[in-house]
């Protein structure tokens, strides 16, 4: 129980934390505008020979707790290395990391947040990806995504986390439905699920904290994006965006979904108790609402691909692996990281952690690709998505929970909402 809720707030730290304290820091470090290295990878190639010497590792949440026991077969296996875990609270990793790379005091290695790759990698702190260190083709691709920074990627995605669509499979069943496919079939589904006994069709978040994660999603979907191709300028002002927004306001319009972001414990009692029909999260949520609603609970709610437009693409996020500059042991840093990117290695950090793997093949275990919940995770990873590594995403990302805020109480219009985000974003800059 500690556990779970410990992750939760974890990921929703890792997905959307900044601080102003934190900008002002890396904008005055001192180290290099932007990040070295060409290519994908660009590191120097690391050695199969044991690792040697003491690795320094942050890690954060949950995965700082736990990581020690994982360390241990690592260093029975290299009997000359020592694995030094810090546990850092979510709440302060921010902050800490930015102090630490202003300061010239950093670990060997520091798990990530997978939206501050872009922002810390701006300020040269991290080695590029040493070259044949991982194979690029084995991770899901938008969670590679989260580690490339203007084309050169900068450490690998540690494990993964996405979005999928919890459903009371009672109510659907009562009103006739299946779970949706696409708008208009979600539109239906969720008045169904009303209709059906449920308060609330389903639960979005009206606006405020890293909202943009359920809008954006919206705006993939239809082939629109958030900066053109070159990465130079955003691209907010579309028809795929204002669509976007449209869609997710209909649902606060049409009383589907209730004007109040339920907080953390209010989600799943909400759920349980058929209040709520329908809600979207990650993989946290399914042993939250097992051990929450009883053993008959099991059998009234499922999850499903989210429904879509031209795609299915849901967001994705979790956590990254990067190892910094001044590094006193490189070598066996990275060979720490790759370690963790190994198919077998990730299936025993599931046993550990429950961290989803993010190497793919790890997922054809059966204890992914045989089991109801998490296999529906392992698709929708197929298609996620993750927004682009810029050092100004979290400015940019806060614009977009605050227009869509006032989108869905009716105090802007969708087009207008768009406007304003365009016109802030362009304001505030890529960063490059």
């Amino acid at each position: 129980m500690t556990r779970t809720i410990t992750r939760r707030t974890s990921r929703l730290a890792a997905a959307g934390a900044v601080t102003l304290v934190g900008a002002l820091l890396l904008a005055g470090c001192g180290r290099t505008d932007s990040p070295t290295g060409g290519g994908e990878g660009g590191g120097d190639a690391i050695d199969d020979s044991p690792a040697t010497g003491t690795v320094e590792v942050w890690a954060m949440g949950n995965e700082g707790e736990v990581l020690d026991e994982l360390a241990a077969q690592f260093e029975e296996e290299n009997p000359d290395v020592t694995i030094e875990v810090t546990a850092v609270p979510w709440e302060s990793a921010h902050d800490r990391i930015a102090t630490a790379i202003a300061g010239g005091e950093t670990p060997d290695i520091s798990m990530l947040g997978t939206t501050w790759v872009g922002e810390f990698a701006a300020t040269g702190a991290f080695e590029p990806t040493p070259d044949g260190l991982v194979d690029e083709s084995s991770f899901f691709e938008g969670s590679w995504d989260t580690a490339v920074v203007d084309e050169v990627a900068y450490g690998v995605p540690w494990y993964v986390d996405t979005r999928v669509l919890y459903y009371r499979t009672d109510l659907a069943e009562k009103a006739g439905l299946e779970p949706p496919t696409t708008w208009e079939e979600y539109t239906a589904f969720t008045k169904g699920l009303q209709e059906a006994g449920a308060e609330w069709g389903v639960s979005l978040p009206p606006g405020g904290f890293d909202s943009w994660q359920y809008v954006t999603p919206l705006a993939w979907q239809q082939g629109g994006d958030i900066l053109n191709e070159d990465g130079t300028e955003f691209t907010f002002d579309t028809p795929e965006w204002e669509e976007a927004f449209a869609f997710y306001t209909s649902f606060f319009e049409d009383g589907i979904s209730e004007p109040r972001r339920l907080e953390g414990g209010e989600i799943e009692s909400a759920f349980i108790n058929g209040e709520v029909g329908a809600f979207y999260s990650g993989p946290f949520h399914v042993g939250l609402l097992l051990e929450q609603g009883g053993e008959d609970f099991a059998d009234k709610f499922g999850v499903a691909m989210v429904p879509g437009a031209d795609s299915r693409t849901s967001f994705t996020g979790g956590g990254n692996l990067a190892v910094f500059e001044d590094t006193e042991n490189r070598d066996a840093s990275w060979k720490f990281v790759r370690w963790l990117s190994e198919p077998e290695t990730q299936l025993a950090w599931y046993d550990i952690s429950t961290d989803l793997p993010s190497v793919q093949a790890a997922w054809d275990d059966p204890t992914f690709a045989e089991d109801p919940y998490l296999s529906v995770f392992g698709e929708q990873l197929q298609d996620s998505k993750a927004p682009p590594a810029i050092a100004t995403w979290a400015q940019v990302s806060a614009v977009i929970d605050q227009e869509l805020e006032k989108a869905t109480r009716g105090d802007t219009t969708p087009a207008d909402a768009i406007a304003a985000i365009q016109q802030q974003a362009t304001s505030i800059g890529t960063g490059k």
